[in-house]
């Protein structure tokens, strides 16, 4: 009787065990991978060139579907790139990681390599490519110019005519030309020349007219060929030559440039005045494209409830192919002020922080306006107007400031000038609100000396306060950096990096504060380092800037090194794993815990080291396992997995076949392991080796037969069966 094992309510004998083995065995032995692009969809064509380069031709719409076949083991990981460099854009997310590659509807611009790169590890990454071609033909465009020199001298009395055809196509077009049905080609009529302009490398063919006759006003047809590759037809394009063939013209009925105000509406009138055949009006915008609720019926464009940005040059086109387009362009300014600022620049003469009675002082007040040729500047001194006289000067323009500037010079302070001084904005147009700006000159302190009251207006100070420099932060929070700052008025706070030229963390070089706080969301270890915070001549003194520094320090978990490392070794064998700590702030604290799954193996802190080792004497089955090293910070831990095992690694794909008479190869057990498919075989089911054994003495070295990792029996059984030859993936 043969031997039986029991495996739940599975019964299985060694004979119908050796019956399952009889058709072929594939075992898989660690290999590296190799790659073959393999191709479908609708290629028109697909050639072997020089040097092994494969090229993929297919038509301008068809789906490309382009197929990575690898071997290897383990299983390689596939990734598609294109022009041996970094994922195309245009890639659908769910192909680039994929076996194959599908693109619906290719479109020209996605021609060119293609590479197919697979990788597990083992050996070099493999990698092919194939150049993928694509095929279109758009329609001929023809387009006339003339040349008349009957009006100047130096020029014979003629008039020739040059029609260009031009196509763009994949691959180079072939040009005709038929004049109403005759075919036209070099040396037939004397009277044309036909040729290729030598820059253009056949992209484009040129019918030459000379001294136009009577005969050659006609309909020329210029017909491009690709000569039917990948089904393209030929296309064709007529044009028809009169007396009366010219170049467009157009006129703009609008004034430039147009003046509104921001909401109101907006139509420019572009007509044409000559034209032969009747030119097509377009209009363009000085940035790229019109507005999205623009409005274009014909000749006009409408632009509702205009913008501040929506100003700018916009053109009326007008093309109908013989000689240039025809451009006229208008300009449309959006009346704004925006940005009222105001600065007091105590006496210029004594360099002076402080405003004194007896001394000048001098307000500024800044705006930014659009036209800046309407702006305006009135004055109030505590709401009445103020005139200028030879005591308070006001100047609209200013040589060494900026434009849309006004100042106030107040000569020889007096105690009766002080009050609330206003800086009125305004454009001439109207229709855009004003913009008010009161800068208050008050005493604060007054002291009598030699008949004279001296008044103070507080400069500016700035200070960090207590406890708020260093800030220590951890990454990710949200931190602010403060300033107190004082003065009279107060002034506009300006935030920079002021321990290396970099951004700040908003991207631009400088930032402004109303509070003096500077508020970074989601900080990141990259922002530690010192901050300035300055005042700015802005509401403020024009004094020399006040500053001080923050110093910020980002704290973050450790970043260790490996992260995550396979570790195999024979029973009874020594093991040893290191985990080293690459960056980490703090770093002078840092504790270690080791840990087997959840049991906690060994804790302790860095002395100088950047590194700690923990070493297994002895590896035992129960040894195996994932081991955890957590390095740890007050920021949080950095983790490094070790996974420790005694489990040979996959193998590569061997094909035997088994006869009883005959003397079979020695091949291990752990091929049989998988990552699709895993089970164990409980003692319960040991039986199985005695009976594999029994079935193929000469094929298995049993002595690896306890690598086997079935399940269950069961499992193992109903997997047989369906498996021949058998493979594990």
């Amino acid at each position: 009787m043969s031997p039986m094992v029991y495996c739940g309510s599975v019964v299985v004998t060694s004979a119908e065990l050796r019956e399952l083995f009889a058709s072929p065995v594939v075992v898989l032995v660690p290999a590296p991978p190799t790659v073959r692009i393999i191709h479908s969809g609708h290629a028109c064509n697909v050639e072997e060139e020089r040097h092994t380069e494969r090229v993929y031709t297919i038509r301008e719409g068809e789906t490309l579907e382009l197929t990575c076949l690898v071997t290897g083991h383990p299983r390689p990981q596939i990734r598609w790139t294109k022009t041996a460099g970094s994922v195309s854009d245009r890639f659908q997310d769910s192909s680039v990681f994929n076996d194959t590659l599908h693109i619906s509807k290719i479109q020209r611009h996605q021609g060119g390599r293609y590479y197919c790169k697979a990788e597990n590890g083992l050996g070099s990454p493999a990698i092919k490519s194939i150049r993928v071609d694509v095929y279109y033909l758009d329609d001929p465009v023809v387009t006339v110019h003339q040349s008349i020199g009957e009006a100047k001298e130096q020029f014979y009395y003629e008039r020739t005519v040059f029609l260009r055809c031009v196509a763009n196509s994949n691959p180079p077009v072939r040009y005709s030309w038929h004049r109403g049905r005759d075919v036209l080609s070099q040396g037939s009529d004397k009277g044309v020349e036909i040729y290729e302009p030598f820059f253009t490398q056949g992209e484009t063919k040129i019918l030459k007219l000379k001294n136009l006759r009577p005969q050659d006003y006609a309909n020329y047809s210029c017909i491009a060929s690709v000569r039917n590759v990948c089904g393209i037809s030929d296309r064709n394009v007529v044009f028809k030559l009169t007396n009366k063939t010219a170049s467009p013209s157009i006129k703009l009925l609008v004034e430039d440039p147009i003046v509104v105000n921001p909401g109101q509406t907006v139509s420019l009138v572009c007509i044409t005045t000559s034209g032969e055949p009747s030119p097509t009006l377009s209009w363009a915008s000085s940035s790229d494209s019109l507005p999205e609720k623009s409005v274009v019926k014909g000749g006009t464009l409408t632009l509702p409830g205009v913008t501040s940005d929506e100003a700018g040059v916009y053109s009326c086109v007008a093309s109908n192919n013989v000689g240039n387009p025809a451009k006229k362009s208008t300009t449309i300014v959006v009346r704004a002020l925006k940005k009222g600022r105001f600065w007091i620049t105590p006496d210029p003469y004594h360099n002076d922080d402080n405003i004194q009675i007896g001394r000048e002082v001098k307000i500024s007040c800044q705006v930014e306006a659009t036209p800046p040729e309407e702006l305006t500047f009135g004055w109030l001194k505590n709401g009445r107007a103020l005139r200028s006289s030879e005591r308070m000067v006001i100047t609209q323009t200013d040589p060494d400031i900026s434009p849309g500037t006004t100042n106030l010079d107040i000569i020889d302070l007096k105690f009766t000038d002080f009050g609330t001084y206003t800086c009125v904005a305004a454009l001439k147009g109207g229709g855009i609100p004003e913009i008010s700006i009161d800068v208050n000159i008050s005493s604060t302190t007054a002291e009598k000396e030699d008949n004279y009251s001296h008044s103070r207006i507080f400069p500016p100070s700035l200070s960090v306060p207590r406890g708020k420099s260093p800030l220590v932060a951890r990454e990710g929070d949200t931190v602010e950096l403060e300033c107190l700052v004082s003065g009279k008025p107060k002034p506009i706070i300006l935030w920079s990096r002021a321990d290396k030229e970099a951004p700040m963390p908003d991207g631009s070089m400088q930032s402004e504060s109303y509070d003096g706080v500077l508020r970074i969301v989601n900080v990141s270890r990259e922002m530690t380092g010192s901050y300035r915070c300055q005042t700015s001549q802005f509401n403020g003194f024009n004094v020399k800037p006040r500053e001080a520094v923050v110093e910020l320090i980002v704290q973050y978990p450790p970043s260790v090194e490996p992260v995550s490392l396979e570790v195999r070794q024979g029973l009874g064998r020594s093991v040893s794993m290191n985990c080293r700590v690459l960056r980490a702030h703090p770093s002078r604290v840092l504790r270690y815990e080791w840990r087997l799954g959840n049991r906690l193996l060994h804790a302790g802190h860095f002395d100088q080291s950047d590194d700690t080792e923990y070493t297994v004497k002895s590896l035992t089955r129960e040894g195996w396992g994932e081991y955890t090293c957590d390095v740890i910070n007050e920021a949080g831990a950095g983790r490094c997995t070790f996974l420790v095992t005694g489990e040979r690694r996959f193998a590569r794909f061997m094909r035997f076949s088994f006869h009883p008479s005959r003397q079979q190869s020695l091949i291990p057990v752990a091929a049989f392991q998988s990552a699709a498919f895993r089970v164990h075989l409980s003692d319960p089911c040991i039986q199985i080796r005695s009976i594999i054994s029994a079935a193929f003495p000469s094929i298995l070295d049993f002595n690896h037969l306890s690598l086997l990792t079935p399940h269950n029996c069961p499992a193992l059984l109903a997997f047989f069966p369906m498996t021949s030859p058998f493979l594990f993936l």
